[in-house]
């Protein structure tokens, strides 16, 4: 084997051999969940979609997956997204996770949203 080609396999084996060593320093935590607070949402939270359309009214959007669903409601002061998952096999869909967010895609509050959807399906 060639001065060369030997100079260059143990380059190589060098290099191959950095990349295995460990890096002794912890990586930093991950930082915690933003906490989710279901506040003002006691009437959503728990809620079949037909539960969801008695207090908001008809859809914007509604899409199935499997045996999960996404709902969602929208009015002149936001869109609300409501994500239904089964409690176990064949039960109904309910209403586990919200978002909701300005019409211009900003993030609002969800209970304020679920406030202002719900009072616009109110008589005038």
């Amino acid at each position: 084997m060639s001065v060369r080609l030997r100079a260059s396999v143990l380059l190589l084996c060098g290099a191959l051999l950095a990349g295995c060593v460990s890096n002794t320093a912890e990586a930093p935590p991950l930082p915690a969940p933003r906490p989710y607070s279901t506040l003002g949402l006691e009437g959503v939270i728990g809620s079949t979609a037909q539960a969801l359309v008695a207090q908001f009214g008809r859809p914007a959007l509604d899409l199935h997956e499997g045996s999960a669903r996404k709902v969602q409601f929208s009015g002149p002061a936001c869109v609300l997204d409501a994500y239904l998952y089964p409690a176990r096999d064949g039960a109904e869909p309910v209403v586990t996770h919200v978002d909701a967010r300005l019409p211009d895609g900003r993030e609002m509050d969800r209970s304020s949203c679920v406030a202002a959807l719900s009072a616009q399906q109110q008589p005038h």
